[in-house]
């Protein structure tokens, strides 16, 4: 019996979830539906739709400096961004018409949409833009990637001029005019108050094509129709809740039962997929993640002497079947990791990196040339591993990992907070050794990947950024000319030499890149066609009769 089999046996119960994976992938090609268009179908206007997520209820209905995913799913259907991205890659304009680099890429102009209005009907104008910049995004939003911003001003009723001190790369700036919650908020509502406490984020006034009706709280939000909505004949709906269920099979019960129409971000198990769009009346598809894939990473604290060595943490890596955890853990629904910029992404992916593939025998040989032998117990040294207890897999996970650990000789001591004592543990206390933990990364890799590896990432209790505290000298030199490289080839280069760094490194890297699920029924038409849909406005999306 090989090791992996009998961690199958020990931990998952290897005939259930082979069974599952077995059913349910074949399911997931044969049921990802083309969404329908305009130009397949005339949209059916009115009704109310009724979308939940595979998550919780979030903290507030809007939170300034992000929240996490579930904030940005309740919040983005009510503000909108200067721009977003669509599914061919390109940046186009929503609240700003268009943008342009100075010759020295230092400072954008960028042109205002007229005859927008917010929901309480208040113009929105060049004031409410430069406060967002200013006091929203600088401070809250998208404070690390401001870092070289120097001012906005606004020069016309039209116009507004992000000025910075360092040249801005054109996919950077764009990419933080259509970040998840670099929103436009209305001065009036904001302006003297303490944004993180304003009780407007718990009723929200945008200009999305979504009013805030109301929060019931533990049950869903109410939204309804913008009738001032600036894109005209949009929204197609009257109505839409979203609905918070606590656990997958519920969520798939209600759906089931109709009462939710579409879930997005994993809302139900594999299982439950399979059963449901094989009954014809569901479809789920992957598409509508390219801009958000997540991760499962694995982290070494260089705070432990052990971990100073660097093939020690290539070791660690090496004892572990990625592809194992991608097929048992998540049924199918992942692919192994191996850089920490993600293989979809287009930009800026390469697989020309140092690769830490699974081999017990190399990672036995790397810790006895680290001079770590067996001691008589068979044990090399021992640590304790966290799997951050915010998605259940992260447990399972961890459960495999420690024993291909102790197989390579490495004692384990594995612990799953809930996420408020995992958070604190791993961003605040830096209590652990190794840490399982998750990230969503967009293509942009400043700063949301990059933060991960920088010595100015190490931000104590500020979560998701370096908990480990790798610092290398000469990779803030290489992210600092990355910051500031305005030629598309030459940059694509630094962040290809940023992979081979950092996957030769070894401090974090992913176990496996996710692949996200939505679930619908057939009845709704026009969704997934955003490449954060999550994070999409939902403006256009519509129920057949």
């Amino acid at each position: 019996m090989s090791s992996n089999d009998y961690i199958t046996r020990r931990i998952f119960s290897v005939g259930a979830m082979a069974t599952g994976l077995a059913a349910v992938t074949p399911a997931l090609a044969q049921t990802s539906p083309a969404p329908a268009t305009p130009s397949q179908a005339t949209p059916r206007r009115g009704g109310t739709l009724v979308a939940t997520w595979g998550g919780g209820e979030p903290q507030a209905c809007y939170v300034p400096a992000g929240g996490g995913s579930s904030p940005t799913f309740s919040s983005s259907k009510l503000f909108e961004r200067l721009a977003n991205r669509n599914m061919d890659g390109a940046f186009e304009g929503a609240l700003a018409e268009s943008w342009k680099p100075s010759a020295d890429f230092k400072s954008y102009t960028i042109k205002i949409r007229k005859g927008v209005k917010f929901h309480d009907g208040k113009d929105m104008t060049v004031d409410d833009v430069v406060y967002s910049i200013g006091e929203i995004w600088k401070k809250y939003a998208a404070a690390s990637a401001m870092t070289d911003f120097v001012s906005v001003e606004a020069p016309d009723a039209d116009t507004v001029v992000m000025t910075y001190s360092k040249p801005t790369p054109e996919f950077f700036f764009a990419s933080t005019l259509s970040a998840n919650v670099n929103y436009i908020v209305p001065k009036h509502v904001y302006a003297g108050s303490d944004p993180i406490t304003n009780p407007a984020n718990n009723a929200p006034i945008g200009t999305g094509p979504w009013k805030f009706k109301e929060w019931v709280r533990g049950s869903h939000f109410e939204y309804v129709k913008n009738e001032n909505y600036w894109q005209k004949d949009l929204p197609y709906l009257d109505r839409l809740i979203i609905r918070y269920v606590r656990d997958p099979a519920g969520r798939a019960a209600a759906m089931e039962a109709g009462d939710i129409h579409i879930g997005v971000f994993n809302p139900i198990a594999p299982p439950d997929i399979k059963r449901l769009t094989a009954t014809g009346k569901f479809v789920a598809t992957p598409k509508g993640y390219e801009e958000a894939v997540w991760s499962t990473t694995l982290e070494c604290n260089m705070r432990n002497p052990v971990f100073a060595k660097r093939e020690v943490r290539q070791a660690i890596f090496h004892a572990i079947n990625r592809e194992f955890i991608a097929k048992t853990v998540y049924y199918g629904y992942a692919r192994p990791g191996t850089s920490p910029i993600y293989s979809p992404n287009k930009e800026f992916f390469t697989a020309d990196t140092y690769r830490t593939g699974f081999d017990p025998k190399k990672a036995a040989a790397l810790l006895d040339a680290a001079g770590l032998p067996k001691k008589p117990d068979g044990k090399r040294f021992t640590v304790n591993l966290l799997a951050a207890g915010w998605f259940p897999e992260n447990g399972k996970v961890g459960a495999y990992v420690k024993q291909a650990l102790e197989d390579v000789g490495v004692g384990v001591t594995l612990s799953v907070p809930d996420r408020p004592t995992s958070i604190k543990r791993i961003y605040t206390d830096y209590d652990f050794d190794l840490a399982i933990s998750n990230q969503a990364n967009p293509s942009e890799p400043i700063p949301t990947t990059t933060q991960y590896f920088t010595t100015d990432g190490i931000k104590k209790g500020v979560p998701f950024r370096n908990a480990n505290g790798y610092s290398n000298p000469d990779l803030d030199a290489l992210v600092d000319k990355i910051k500031v490289e305005t030629d598309p080839a030459k940059r694509k280069a630094l962040v290809v030499e940023f992979q081979k760094i950092t996957t030769q490194e070894a401090s974090l890297l992913p176990l496996t890149e996710l692949e996200s699920i939505t679930v619908a029924s057939t009845k709704v038409q026009n969704h997934s066609n955003d490449p954060n849909y999550l994070a999409a406005g939902w403006a256009d999306i519509w129920l057949a009769s």
